[in-house]
C-alpha cells in the first residue's frame, strides 16, 4: 500500500498463479443459498496473498474423484492474515452445492494467489464518484471495492444499483446497510427486485433497457461518474456497457467482470480433453515458457486443441481457473506465430495490443506457436 499522494487502495499486481493449501477459519451463512468463507493465511505466505479490492481467488478441490476449480471474488477490504470469499449455490453447480452444504471450519482447500484487474486506485485527496451496477453474486467484488474506496478518501462517493430476485436473495444485506449508515452522504444504494413488488415500480422488475435508462437519467447520471463497475450475467453486463457507450462514456471508464458467460452458443474451455496426436497427419508445435522453464508439445493439425489443453498434457502446473475465457488466469504473451482466440471476456484492449492471449481460448493457426506465461 502506498501513501503520500499515491494510491491508498492497493494496486493489482499480477502474481504468478500458484496454489497453496489454506485452512478455512470460518463459514458464515449469508442467505439460504450463499455463504461467506474465511481462509486463514499463515505469515510465511502473506506476500503471496496480498490483494487489491475487486480481485478473485481460484479454489481447487477434489470431489467425487475429479479435480474441480472455481473462481470466487474476494468480498472484504484487504486485511492481513485472512481472505474472504462469497460462494453462491448455482443450479446444478457441483462445487458451490458442496460448499454450501458441507464446507466447515478446518477444511483445507487449495487456494490460488489473487488474480484479476476488476479494481482501481484511489488517492487520499481524490474527489471522485464511482458507480456499480450488479446482480446477484456480482455484488461480491463490489463489497470489497466500496468498503475500501469509501475508507480511502473522505470526499469520494460510491453509488450501487443492486438487482436480486427477492429480498431473501440479497447477499450482504446487513453489511450494505451498515455501509450506508457509516457514509450516508457518500454511499447511494438502490435495491432492485425482479420477482418481488417494491413500493416503486422503478425498482420492481428486471433491469432492461427502459429501466436502465430511467436509472441513468434520474439516479446515477453517466457524466457524473468517473469510473463504472459492472458485474453479473452476460446480458446485463453487455446491456450496461452498450448503454453507457451510447451515452458517451468511454470504455476506459468502464470495468466489467463475468462469473460465467451464460451463453450456451459459445465455446467452453477444453482443458482435460483427450487428443490423439499422429505426427504423420500433421501437427502444430506449441512452445511455452513457465517459471523460466521452456517446453514443447505437439497438437493434431485439425483438432482445434487449445494451447492450454496441450500445455497441460506436459505440465500439470500451467495456470488456469475457469477455462472459459472469463477470468484471465491462463493469460500468456504470444511471442511467435499466430493464433485464433474464440472468446475474450478478460483481457483489456491494451493487453491485446501488447500481444497477450487467453490460452484456454487460443488455437494455433501457424505451424509453430510460442507463448510466455512469465511475461
Amino acid at each position: 500500500m502506498v501513501t503520500n499522494g499515491a494510491a491508498l487502495v492497493p494496486q493489482a499486481v499480477r502474481k504468478r498463479a500458484r496454489f497453496h493449501p489454506l485452512a478455512v477459519r470460518e463459514v458464515r451463512k449469508l442467505t439460504e443459498d450463499s455463504i461467506e468463507v474465511t481462509f486463514a493465511v499463515p505469515d510465511e505466505l502473506a506476500g503471496e496473498y496480498d490483494y487489491a479490492p475487486g480481485q478473485y481467488l481460484a479454489l481447487r478441490k477434489e470431489l467425487g474423484g475429479r479435480e474441480l476449480r472455481r473462481s470466487y471474488s474476494i468480498c472484504a477490504a484487504p486485511v492481513p492474515g485472512e481472505l474472504r470469499v462469497a460462494i453462491k449455490r448455482d443450479l446444478g453447480g457441483e462445487f458451490s452445492t458442496w460448499a454450501n452444504e458441507s464446507l466447515t471450519a478446518g477444511t483445507v482447500i487449495d487456494v490460488m494467489s489473487p488474480q484479476g484487474t476488476f479494481t482501481t486506485t484511489v488517492a487520499p485527496d481524490a474527489s471522485r464518484h464511482y458507480a456499480a451496477i450488479v446482480a446477484g453474486s456480482g455484488v461480491t467484488p463490489v463489497m470489497s471495492l466500496a468498503r475500501t474506496i469509501l475508507a480511502a478518501s473522505p470526499s469520494t462517493r460510491f453509488s450501487l444499483v443492486y438487482s436480486n430476485r427477492t429480498a431473501q436473495d440479497v447477499m450482504f444485506l446487513e453489511e450494505l446497510a451498515e455501509l450506508k449508515d457509516r457514509h450516508p452522504s457518500r454511499f447511494a444504494l438502490f435495491h432492485v427486485l425482479t420477482r418481488e413488488r417494491r413500493i416503486s415500480d422503478t425498482f420492481s422488475g428486471r433491469i432492461d433497457a427502459d429501466r436502465l435508462g430511467t436509472f441513468l437519467e434520474h439516479l446515477v447520471r453517466p457524466h457524473d461518474v468517473d469510473e463504472w463497475f459492472i458485474c453479473g450475467p452476460f446480458e446485463l453486463v453487455q446491456l450496461v456497457r452498450d448503454t453507457l457507450e451510447d451515452a458517451g462514456v468511454s470504455r476506459e471508464q468502464v470495468r466489467f467482470e463475468l462469473f460465467t458467460t451464460d451463453r450456451p452458443d459459445r465455446p467452453e474451455g477444453s482443458h482435460g480433453r483427450p487428443v490423439v496426436v499422429d505426427e504423420r497427419e500433421g501437427v502444430h508445435t506449441i512452445n511455452f515458457t513457465l517459471d523460466g522453464v521452456s517446453a514443447s508439445v505437439a497438437t493434431a493439425l485439425h483438432s482445434r486443441e487449445t494451447i492450454l489443453n496441450a500445455a497441460l498434457r506436459v505440465r500439470s502446473d500451467v495456470p488456469f481457473a475457469c477455462a472459459g475465457g472469463v477470468c484471465g488466469t491462463c493469460r500468456a504473451k504470444l511471442v511467435d506465430g499466430t493464433v485464433e482466440m474464440d472468446e475474450n471476456y478478460a483481457l483489456e484492449p491494451e493487453e491485446l495490443e501488447r500481444g497477450y492471449v487467453l490460452t484456454c481460448q487460443s488455437h494455433p493457426t501457424s505451424e509453430a506457436v510460442t507463448v510466455n506465461y512469465d511475461a
